[in-house]
């Protein structure tokens, strides 16, 4: 291991993970939800882990593209849809689905010659959220309208949810209730439940489920770790320690000398920063794991650079292994001390970080 930072990404905790969503929702199918490049795990090396799903969703045509050319026959879902015809017409040839949730998209199926080539069409209702997807009272003409067209080989039915992070809010039943109020037997099949709706709703498992964070080894709710929810992180960002200085009391550390040292004391340097992804608004006392350890931030974070607070460590050294997040600290709990979400920060890792593959002995050839 190198002094910089590292991204360990696990496939046997990819695998239990999806192992966990088949417990939760045993009658469902799975789309596993691998856009943005698998939430910044690298996605044709997160197929490769779960490609004992039964699908993947993605957000965007050129992530479904990717995988075809990747070698990957999966039913490929395209979560938001297509914007023109000729996207609706490279998604026919390659056999993937795509989501219909306004009258733009709606209105390229009008013209749209597809010669031997179908699609499968998802509908998306909006039962709350208020971001994408038809009104409850257009479905029914919806329906007719695309029921009419020889293009469309299925049409199955989909919501999102908005508040399942939060096990106590009613909206989650509210939008059930919505859903269920619909005409379904119009539909081949149906989709609700996303991470929070695998572990948390089983009212919203129906023909297929779509997880994504908790893939990854994140709890998808308010006041859950990874633990709690018995999944495993994917993810570990370490580097190294490339310096300790002692500093005496007084002495302010960093940028603006944001921070003052008490007494004399060992600061520690880590060869990590926001340019690789760490948060540059991580406040004082966000944990870091050194060498198994937790110490706090002190100071601003830099570019290239971290400090630590290692009173409680004193025989730290160059070269200790450093945990940012991931094995022993969640990265919930960083994310927390940041003021946002696991999310950002495991999609935030740039491109100048190392990714490494652990476990992926049991992995199958594409």
């Amino acid at each position: 291991m190198g002094y910089a930072p590292q991204a360990v990404i696990d496939h046997a905790a990819l695998r239990h993970n999806l192992q966990q969503v088949r417990r939760s929702a045993s009658a469902s199918r799975i789309w596993s939800v691998i856009k943005a490049n698998a939430y910044g795990h690298g996605i044709e090396r997160v197929a490769r882990a779960l490609l004992n799903t039964d699908g993947f969703a993605v957000a965007r045509i050129d992530e479904a593209l990717n995988l075809r050319q990747g070698g990957f026959d999966h039913p490929i879902m395209i979560m938001g849809g297509c914007y023109t015809q000729e996207a609706l017409m490279l998604a026919a040839r390659n056999g993937f689905e795509v989501t219909v949730h306004d009258n733009q998209q709606l209105s390229l199926f009008d013209a749209l010659s597809l010669g031997t080539h179908t699609l499968t069409v998802w509908l998306k209702v909006d039962t709350g959220m208020h971001r994408l997807g038809f009104p409850l009272d257009h479905i029914d003409q919806i329906i007719n309208r695309l029921r009419a067209l020889s293009c469309v080989k299925q049409l199955n039915l989909m919501t999102h949810l908005a508040n399942a992070d939060d096990r106590g809010d009613s909206a989650t039943q509210t939008q059930l209730a919505h859903f269920d109020s619909l005409p379904l037997h119009a539909f081949s099949q149906c989709s609700i439940a996303n991470s929070a709706g695998v572990l948390g709703f089983r009212e919203s498992h129906r023909d297929w489920v779509r997880p994504g964070i908790m893939l990854y080894g994140v709890s998808p709710f308010v006041g859950s770790s990874a633990d709690d929810e018995g999944l495993q992180p994917v993810m570990t960002l370490r580097s190294r320690v490339i310096a300790v200085r002692q500093c005496q009391q007084g002495d302010r550390v960093g940028y603006g000398g944001a921070y003052e040292c008490p007494e004399a004391m060992p600061v520690v340097v880590v060869a990590a920063g926001y340019g690789d992804g760490y948060p540059r608004h991580a406040v004082e006392g966000t944990p870091v794991l050194v060498e198994g350890r937790r110490l706090p931030l002190i100071g601003r974070v830099s570019m290239d650079m971290i400090t630590l607070d290692a009173r409680n460590y004193p025989s730290v050294k160059v070269g200790d292994e450093v945990v940012l997040w991931g094995r022993g600290l969640p990265v919930e709990e960083v994310a927390q001390k940041a003021g946002t979400i696991g999310y950002e920060l495991l999609c935030g890792v740039t491109s100048r970080v190392n990714f490494i593959d652990q476990n992926v002995d049991e992995d199958k050839e594409v």
